[in-house]
């Protein structure tokens, strides 16, 4: 089926992106992939390609362009190349938009600049031990100081990906206790320089996938942040959380059915070059019809991504609709991949093959921006259940 998502630009980047996977990840995704992470000055490469900067306003040396396809496209390559550009993906998708949508005039123009050289990279800190999905119970506090000059930082986070490389981290912190009518009232984003005193990297966390990643553990001990790093309005956190869900779970969506679409071409390539009692696997009924089965699946998927795409970019993507494409895309990837892997055999199950590394990358994507139980919940009240 033809696609008309994206354009003859998009296209061309697509080609730049496809040749600098080429030259600049595969030969040493391996050595990344057994130290737990990308190196840091990997980072500047993609801020010279410009990756960093393609939806940043021009004024702070971005591209201007208003629009997710290139990072769509960005999506498609690195799952077809069967690579991740490390924890990179949070300082665009999740962290950029925090960004653009709250910081000042003042705060752009100091924070913006080195993010698109990738001189400062940024995470996010959302979730904290012992409270997973319930970002309301976070325990985290940012106490005004009595003269008002700065906020005193104290508490801890998990799970933050892109923590033990990232320069500033978006910290999600109570600075007033909830209450009774509302469990969300009170939490306010702060923009943390990782160089403050009292901020610590606790353990790098061994995950089962995405292990090009860098994923941490971090601590507060009376860190000091200067108020002109408040991100917005004090206590309204939560309402500016819930705002940016709708694109972080479209990036999911994307990024599973490009991981189940690259699963397939894996598979197709592997069962056209193995043989099996004489002959090659893709000979066989059963690898015709599972593969053909896939494929359906993946097309589906597409369509459910791209649609979800348009919808973003035209800011028509509701809650209930990314979670919808969340859920479908999330759970289509875990199908198909797992089957994939199963025409791989015994090989399959080999982190030298790029189906096993994608099988434990994917799994996460049922878990992260929210579970697809939370993804279900969403819909359900969505129609009226």
């Amino acid at each position: 089926m033809r696609r008309t998502v994206f354009n003859e630009d998009h296209e061309a980047f697509r080609e730049t992106l496809r040749a600098f996977i080429e030259a600049e990840v595969v030969p040493v995704y391996d050595e990344w992939f057994a130290a737990g992470q990308a190196p840091r000055d990997f980072y500047y490469k993609l801020g010279e390609l410009g990756i960093f900067g393609i939806s940043v306003p021009e004024e702070f040396g971005g591209a201007g362009l208003d629009t997710h396809k290139f990072e769509a496209v960005l999506y498609e390559e690195t799952a077809r190349a069967g690579v991740q550009f490390g924890g990179s993906g949070v300082h665009v998708l999740l962290a950029l938009p925090y960004i653009k949508m709250l910081a000042t005039d003042e705060q752009k123009k100091r924070f913006l600049p080195k993010f698109v050289t990738g001189e400062e990279m940024w995470a996010i800190a959302m979730t904290e031990p012992g409270t997973g999905s319930d970002l309301a119970g976070m325990k985290t506090t940012a106490k005004l100081s009595e003269d008002g000059t700065h906020y005193v930082l104290n508490g801890a986070k998990t799970f933050i990906t892109g923590g033990v490389h990232a320069d500033k981290v978006i910290v999600c912190a109570r600075t007033a206790p909830p209450t009774a009518e509302d469990r969300r009232h009170g939490i306010s984003l702060f923009a943390v320089d990782t160089k403050s005193e009292g901020y610590s990297i606790g353990r790098k966390l061994d995950k089962l996938g995405l292990r090009t990643s860098d994923t941490a553990e971090l601590a507060f001990v009376d860190v000091k942040v200067p108020v002109e790093d408040l991100l917005g309005e004090e206590n309204k956190g939560f309402y500016y959380l819930g705002h940016n869900l709708a694109s972080e779970r479209w990036g999911i969506a994307f990024g599973a059915y490009a991981q189940a679409k690259a699963a397939v071409r894996f598979a197709k390539q592997y069962v056209q070059e193995r043989t099996v009692f004489g002959k090659p696997v893709a000979h066989f009924q059963n690898t015709k019809f599972e593969l053909a089965a896939c494929q359906a699946e993946v097309d589906a998927a597409e369509a459910v991504a791209d649609r979800a795409l348009e919808a973003l970019d035209a800011g028509e993507l509701t809650p209930a609709e990314a979670a919808s494409a969340k859920l479908f895309c999330t759970e289509v990837a875990h199908r198909v991949i797992d089957r994939c892997l199963q025409l791989h055999g015994g090989y399959g199950y080999m982190n030298e093959y790029p189906i096993a590394r994608l099988y434990a990358d994917n799994r996460v994507n049922r878990i992260y921006g929210g579970t697809s139980e939370i993804m279900k919940t969403i819909i359900a009240k969505d129609m009226g259940l």
